[in-house]
């Protein structure tokens, strides 16, 4: 019987894990032109990008503050002149995603008497939001590099927690910028 309980137990704090895991996870890729020479920008120019979700004014400022100092970090400087070497835009998505959430008691009959064990399950709505930030060779006037990152929002966060996990979001987003030259 302790052994029984103990594996229950174990499968119990695995699949909490695998539920604290997935919901802290954050989904990033980027693409980028393979033939750009990353090393030439120095200077970059926000753009918008028609079509795309309004941030409110706080949230937009807090969110360009972080990539200007990102950006800043991988040597570019921001100006408001047209002759910058890069235009830079980004995009905001929010969806909303149902989590379902399956226990098994591990107690009941079992197979071996006709029964099974007792499940129990439970949804969630989950927020989550994307950004989609594009750069583009002012010259050449195309997309040299791309990024995306997705994450679960936590929309009761506290402001300064929110704008710590933007933070985060943003470093990991351009993580491989400048991508590495071969």
């Amino acid at each position: 019987m302790k052994m029984r309980t103990h594996t229950k137990a174990i499968r119990i704090a695995l699949a909490a894990l695998a539920l604290i895991a997935v919901a802290a996870a954050q989904d990033v890729r980027y693409n980028f032109d393979q033939g750009a020479d990353f090393a030439k920008y120095k200077s970059y120019k926000w753009i918008e990008i028609p079509g795309g979700v309004k941030l409110d004014d706080l949230t937009a400022k807090q969110l360009t503050s972080a990539l200007d100092a990102e950006l800043a970090k991988k040597g570019l400087t921001k100006t408001e002149s047209a002759d910058a070497d890069l235009y830079v835009g980004y995009q905001v998505a929010l969806s909303q995603e149902t989590q379902v959430t399956s226990y098994d008691s591990g107690w009941g009959y079992g197979p071996r008497w006709g029964g099974t064990g007792i499940s129990t399950a439970t949804t969630s709505t989950l927020t989550v939001g994307s950004i989609d930030l594009d750069m583009y060779d002012r010259s050449q006037k195309q997309l040299v590099w791309r990024g995306v990152a997705t994450k679960t929002l936590d929309q009761k966060a506290k402001p300064d927690k929110r704008l710590k996990n933007m933070r985060k979001a943003v470093e990991k987003l351009l993580k491989n910028y400048p991508p590495k030259a071969k």
